[in-house]
């Protein structure tokens, strides 16, 4: 049973339990709210003249800072109560695999890349199925471990997600792949999940191959998206074509988080290509206010139904999932200064929302837990569960995007 606790006393308690120093450490860096992806515009994310290398990708981050500090106690605490063989192939766990693979990223730790690896290479030996965009987004994570050259197998996974979406998955009329895959019985439907759970395997294809298609294809796919899903407010509703009722003007805060998420991932890796997508950018650009305007003051995290302050509750896998993506933004020159007040109030509430079991490990607390498309009385319903997965994943994602950002903000919210 977890116990409400303060960041403070948390992060002082993973200092002795890793050995590691306390105090944020900042790495400092030209401000970036210009709009220019091309490559060779100075970003903060940036080290020399080209797009930034793996060596880079960690100098940019910070992993004696308590953010990392904190990650690693997260992580450390999977790899100790849970054994990969046990875990799912399916699009929660895919999330926290992801944010293990960021945080050997940052830490250059193996045993994370190795927890992943033996997952992944399980799922290979046994068997698994990509039929719906929910077990696709596993795949992406054998492109992120087949990037370093290991295990040519993953290649196998990659080729059964092409598959998937050139023969197996059913599309709407204007194109779009339906979140149900193949299943024609639940009907073709587009949820706003898909853009991250099958676009993030769309994305790293394409930076893992270099080639072009995959790339167009998810530009594609997000435009037919954001055509039929975007609202005036920049906000995205749920989903369209499906079954389930919903409600006009309620916008469910994840649906939104795994968009932007997606998408600024997207653009950082059409920056490295010297490319730019303006209807992306724009859309991306209108959501991203949408969100910041939005945000709790009092808490730095969201509301589960983002636009409806105080008719549900606060949720924390959106909240760090949007404080990755404005991160991850604004690293690349995709959105302006202002939003570092807003991430810096974004993951002290997120951290906030870690505290410790009575057994002394970090739990992560607030979570929606698994959610149709639906009503706000339907949102505000969800039970909130612990650590996870894709909660968990969500804040690993945020803490080692955010690490290493220049978080001092002064009276006026510049940094």
């Amino acid at each position: 049973m977890a116990t409400p606790g303060y960041s403070v006393r948390l992060l002082r308690w993973v200092q002795a339990a890793l050995w590691l120093p306390l105090g944020v450490v900042l790495i400092a860096g030209p401000a970036c709210g210009s709009s220019d992806e091309e490559v060779g515009a100075q970003v903060f994310d940036q080290c020399g003249e080209g797009p930034p290398d793996a060596s880079c990708f960690a100098q940019r981050r910070d992993p004696d800072s308590n953010q990392i500090l904190l990650a690693r106690s997260i992580g450390d605490a999977l790899l100790e109560r849970t054994d990969p063989v046990d875990v799912s192939w399916d699009w929660g766990e895919s999330v926290q695999m992801l944010g293990m693979v960021h945080l050997y990223d940052v830490t250059g730790d193996v045993r994370y890349r190795d927890y992943v690896g033996t997952w992944l290479e399980h799922h290979i030996s046994e068997g698994f199925q990509i039929t719906t965009s929910d077990t696709c987004a596993p795949a992406a994570i054998a492109a992120l471990l087949r990037r370093e050259g290991s295990n040519s197998e993953y290649m196998e996974v990659l080729d059964d997600a092409l598959y998937y979406f050139d023969q197996k998955a059913l599309t709407t009329p204007e194109g779009g792949l339906s979140h149900f895959g193949e299943l024609s019985a639940l009907g073709v439907s587009l949820w706003a999940d898909s853009l991250f759970m099958f676009g993030n395997v769309m994305t790293r294809w394409g930076e893992l191959t270099g080639e072009a298609e995959m790339l167009d294809r998810y530009a594609e796919q997000f435009t037919i998206f954001t055509d039929l899903l975007q609202s005036e407010s920049g906000f995205y509703k749920h989903a369209v074509y499906t079954f389930f009722e919903q409600d006009e003007d309620v916008y469910w805060a994840r649906a939104n988080a795994w968009i932007v998420a997606a998408a600024y991932d997207h653009m950082r890796v059409r920056w490295a290509r010297g490319e730019t997508l303006d209807d992306m950018a724009s859309a991306t650009a209108r959501l991203s206010e949408a969100i910041m305007a939005s945000q709790d003051a009092e808490t730095g995290l969201w509301w589960t139904v983002v636009n409806r302050p105080g008719e549900s509750y606060l949720e924390t896998s959106a909240s760090a999932l949007f404080a990755f993506a404005l991160a991850r933004g604004w690293r690349y020159g995709l959105v302006g200064d202002e939003a570092i007040p807003v991430i810096a109030a974004a993951i002290d509430g997120v951290i906030a929302q870690v505290v410790l079991s009575d057994d002394g490990r970090p739990v992560v607390t607030g979570v929606s837990g698994p959610t149709n498309v639906g009503t706000l009385d339907y949102y505000a319903s969800v039970p909130l569960v612990d650590d996870i997965s894709y909660g968990v994943g969500a804040v690993l994602l945020a803490l080692t995007e955010v690490s290493g950002l220049p978080l001092d903000v002064s009276e006026n919210g510049a940094p």
